[in-house]
């Protein structure tokens, strides 16, 4: 572990279950051990309604309580880990899930687990530290995918180790720092204190920086933020369709005010003719030209029937260095807000020395006018 993880004020760890609550203690035995330990401040468990109930009783009652026990043992501080940290799948009619067995079911386990990573995740402050090791193999798949969707540098996700032979032991939940005799599954005896416990840490593609602010910010579908971490990494098409206000990329509909989609518009009428990049106006010198080309979209955007004389009065003497500068920064905020880094690709961009000029980058190929 990084200082950036381990010194964090909220230190996550998160794990899914089905019928095997040990997958807790035995991580977080693993974690606390390992010769950089990782220490939680919280323990969040996401799984089902009869999953909640074994943790619960083997977790956190006070007998036998091995959430507790494991703390004493190894003098860990205190960690937040009660029901309220129990996450139970909830299915179409929102009861809790006692398994995942439909598609339907299987549906909405994906959104309840990628909604829990992305709260989570949603604090710079936090690092996560995600387990998949229990639960149905769809609900570790739907763990490290939501990880990979949301996760931050600071994340990591792995999976628990147990050898031989209290693998799958129901009395065993942790190596223990003395003797503790088990009864194993196959019949024998054995001590907890010469059990291996060891993590296998599991790398992952890290797509936040892809996703929308809407996703990022707010609940959203599983398959909502798979496709669009997918269309980031698709080739950049842009429709303008001037008629209904609006772009289209990769499948994704943003509307735009007429004022910002005049200058893309602008920008994209020019890319589409060759015309060369163009400079920024210089203080106290409106360029006719950049006011010509801004205002025929505009208008063209605004129909017959629109009547905007303010802004014609506007740039009555051309387009100056701040009305510029001002639509680009507009285009910037929108497109950013509705599309996250993937809207670089449909920014006006600078280039060369100064004075700078400007263009859309992209190929004419990838333009076109919605007619």
């Amino acid at each position: 572990m990084t200082d950036s993880e381990t010194r964090r004020p909220r230190r996550i760890l998160l794990a899914v279950t089905g019928l095997s609550p040990q997958v807790v203690t035995e991580t977080l035995y693993a974690l606390v051990t390992a010769p950089d330990p990782f220490i939680p401040s919280e323990v969040h468990l996401i799984t089902t309604s009869e999953g909640a109930e074994r943790a619960r009783l083997a977790l956190l009652s006070d007998d036998p309580g091995w959430f507790q026990r494991l703390r004493r043992d190894y003098d860990l501080p205190e960690i937040a880990f009660d029901a309220a940290h129990i996450h139970v799948l909830a299915g179409p009619d929102r009861a809790p899930l006692n398994d995942i067995r439909s598609p339907e079911e299987n549906a909405h386990a994906a959104d309840f687990i990628t909604e829990i990573v992305r709260g989570l995740s949603a604090d710079e402050h936090s690092a996560l530290y995600a387990s998949i090791a229990g639960g149905r193999k769809t609900m570790g798949y739907y763990l490290g995918y939501a990880l990979s969707l949301y996760g931050r540098p600071q994340d990591r996700l792995s999976h628990v180790l147990v050898g031989e032979p209290f693998e799958s032991s129901w009395d065993f939940f942790y190596p223990t720092p003395y003797e503790r005799i088990v009864t194993t599954r196959d019949n024998k005896l054995a001590d907890c204190a010469d059990a291996q416990v060891t993590l296998a840490d599991i790398p992952f593609v890290r797509l936040r920086h892809g996703l929308p602010d809407a996703l990022l910010a707010g609940r959203g579908r599983f398959r909502d933020a798979v496709a669009a971490a997918q269309q980031n990494l698709g080739p950049a098409d842009l429709t303008l369709d001037l008629d209904n206000r609006r772009i289209q990329t990769g499948g994704e509909i943003v509307p735009l005010p007429p004022a910002d989609l005049a200058y893309l518009a602008w920008f994209a009428h020019r890319a589409l003719a060759g015309q060369p990049p163009i400079a920024c106006p210089k203080d106290g010198i409106p360029e006719p030209g950049h006011a010509a080309g801004y205002l025929a979209e505009y208008h063209r955007i605004l129909g017959p029937l629109g009547n905007d004389d303010a802004t014609a009065r506007r740039y009555r003497d051309g387009m100056g260095k701040a009305d510029f500068e001002e639509r680009k920064s507009k285009l910037k905020q929108a497109l950013t807000k509705a599309l996250g880094a993937r809207a670089d690709a449909y920014l006006i961009h600078g280039e060369g020395r100064r004075p700078m000029r400007y263009a859309l980058r992209l190929p004419p190929t990838a333009i076109r006018f919605a007619s």
